[in-house]
């Protein structure tokens, strides 16, 4: 009887959840255990999820693997003020909030846009940035380490590897920390530093210090404080142990050789890796082939490339394939004392390309020593079109060509060479007088000689010497001061590149008819630069726009000129009703002339 009662209950109890469950849907409850990571900066929270249609923030991943997923969409809709926002609150929350360094925190800031797109991507852009960045970063410290790395120039793919597994906050790491400092306060620059880190991570781990002794060490062995910072960045493997006995050889082979401690610092170069052994090696391989010290240093003075690209390897694969030739060391030898300039960048890089000219149309070995053994001249200085170029312009297959050259191979320098071939005498003659007038003009603007900057101005400033010097005198002639030029060419070396006439045309449509002082000139070289056509069509346009009162007076050359077309049509057409009218009007008239 009792259990009777109990049965009709519970069918009761049945028919009335039935009944309610037609008005309520009670969701289910969901527990996620959180991921077993042995990282600490980014532990899961175990967090209760109820199932629902809203987006739940799961905090499973650190920052950097955040930014590896994060699309490339949600980056294009950041504006730039938002990114100036979030870069002002994180500055102010390691500045304020973790007692960073004032010119740290301002260089993280800064410098880890990666970062910073990641943490915009947990709030809503479209909001209050400063407001909801500033109230994440309270409730979720970051992991300081990954905009820390990547402020140092590393990429976020170099970041996620070099993140301690069980560290947060850089003062957690306080002897990286302090040999960071160490480096930031002599001089060297912080974007160098994560190269630093990853090619010499000892340096870093150092008791307090010892890093600045070893700095010490390299200027004790009579380098500049400049040199040595350019040193150490190309080469931070130096700072590991002592002072490198390789290093230090090398110095002073190249002092005997009249190149000076400090030169080498214009020679290196942040994207080469150095060899300094295999660098004295090629050296002492050289005076054992014959050079003498005088030829030596002539030869790495004019092409400091030689030795510091590859650290020699070039000498060492030239030598290599004349010997592979059939060439006895006596020969090979005899051909470099007769003519040591061959070594040089130029002449090397035509030499090989020579070679492989001949073993492209099969010629025998014996034959091609032949040719090297007579002609080693004009194939370093002659830069040949291609043997298929070649075949097709004469009609000829491969083996023809092949016969024509070994029968006169000087015909071979006539057919094959891009330009005009000269003999052996005007070729140096007139590669060393050109070279000699632009380096001349180079030195008097201020440049140092062989220095890394000078190879790059060389390769950037067009025309001889004595033309470069007319368009400087140009400039001065206009009414510049002689150092003020000095300082614009090398800021903006196209200036240059500029014929005397057109930098004087441009030079009076600036002060008679724009009504520009010549100054501007100054803080916006690129002015010289731009065409007529487009300097005309934009300032007629900006001047009838100033005659109606619809553009400031005397804005700068930049804003008018390096602007984008559509910008230009943005702020300079369109904010007049009968703007685009005048454009219109404008171009037409200004390309028919």
């Amino acid at each position: 009887m009792f259990m009777g009662r109990i049965r009709r209950r519970i069918c009761k109890l049945s028919k009335m959840i039935t009944h309610l469950d037609k008005f309520v849907v009670l969701s289910p409850i969901v527990y996620e255990k959180s991921d077993v990571v042995h990282n600490l900066c980014s532990v899961s929270l175990r967090v209760r999820y109820f199932r629902s249609s809203r987006l739940v923030f799961r905090p499973k991943a650190s920052l950097a693997d955040s930014i590896r997923s994060s699309s490339s969409g949600f980056a294009s809709r950041i504006s730039r003020a938002a990114k100036t926002e979030a870069q002002v609150v994180l500055f102010d929350y390691l500045h304020s909030t973790r007692s960073f360094r004032f010119m740290d925190a301002e260089h993280i800031s800064k410098n880890s846009h990666h970062f910073l797109q990641n943490l915009l991507s947990k709030i809503d852009p479209e909001k209050d940035v400063a407001k909801s960045l500033t109230k994440f970063l309270r409730f979720n410290p970051v992991n300081e380490f990954e905009p820390f790395f990547e402020s140092l120039g590393l990429s976020p793919s170099e970041v996620s590897t070099l993140v301690p597994q069980r560290l947060m906050f850089l003062r957690d790491d306080s002897v990286m920390l302090d040999n960071f400092h160490v480096l930031c306060d002599y001089g060297i620059p912080r974007s160098k530093m994560g190269k630093m880190y990853k090619v010499a991570r000892e340096i870093f781990g150092y008791d307090y210090g010892v890093l600045a002794l070893k700095l010490q060490a390299y200027e004790n062995l009579g380098l500049s404080k400049p040199t040595v910072i350019k040193l150490v960045s190309c080469c931070p493997s130096l700072l590991v142990g002592g002072v490198d006995a390789e290093f230090a050889g090398a110095l002073e082979r190249l002092k005997v050789l009249g190149i000076k401690n400090d030169d080498i610092g214009g020679y290196l170069s942040g994207k080469g890796m150095y060899d300094w052994g295999r660098m004295l090696d090629m050296l002492n391989f050289l005076d054992r082939v014959g050079y003498n010290e005088e030829q030596l240093g002539n030869l790495f003075k004019t092409n400091p490339a030689l030795l510091f690209e590859g650290s020699g390897k070039k000498v060492y694969v030239l030598f290599g394939r004349l010997i592979k030739l059939g060439l006895r060391m006596n020969e090979v030898h005899s051909l470099f004392m007769q003519n040591p300039h061959i070594l040089s960048v130029k002449c090397t890089k035509n030499l090989f390309k020579a070679l492989d000219f001949l073993f492209d149309i099969a010629m025998d070995t014996e034959d091609i020593a032949h040719i090297v053994s007579r002609h080693v001249e004009l194939m370093g200085s002659c830069s040949l079109k291609g043997p298929k170029t070649v075949c097709r312009e004469l009609n000829v297959e491969k083996e023809e060509l092949c016969l024509i050259i070994k029968e006169d191979p000087l015909k071979w320098f006539s057919l094959a060479s891009k330009s005009k071939v000269l003999s052996s005498g005007q070729v140096a003659s007139k590669d060393t007088s050109k070279y000699l007038e632009k380096t001349t003009f180079l030195l008097r603007l201020g440049y140092l000689e062989n220095s890394d900057e000078m190879l790059k101005a060389l390769k950037q400033f067009r025309g001889r010497g004595d033309q470069l010097q007319e368009r400087f005198d140009c400039l001065v002639c206009a009414g510049l001061d002689c150092n003020v030029v000095k300082n614009l060419i090398r800021h903006a070396p196209m200036v240059l590149n500029q014929s005397k006439d057109v930098i004087e045309k441009k030079i009076d449509c600036l002060k008679n008819w724009l009504g520009y002082p010549l100054e501007s000139v100054v803080a916006f070289p690129a002015y010289l630069c731009y065409d007529m056509e487009r300097i005309s069509r934009r300032f007629s346009m900006y001047v009838w726009l100033r005659e109606r009162g619809a553009a400031k007076p005397m804005l700068s050359l930049s804003t008018v000129l390096a602007c984008s077309d559509a910008r230009f049509v943005k702020y300079f057409v369109d904010v007049h009703p009968e703007g685009p009218a005048k454009w219109e009007t404008l171009k037409k008239s200004l390309h028919s002339i």
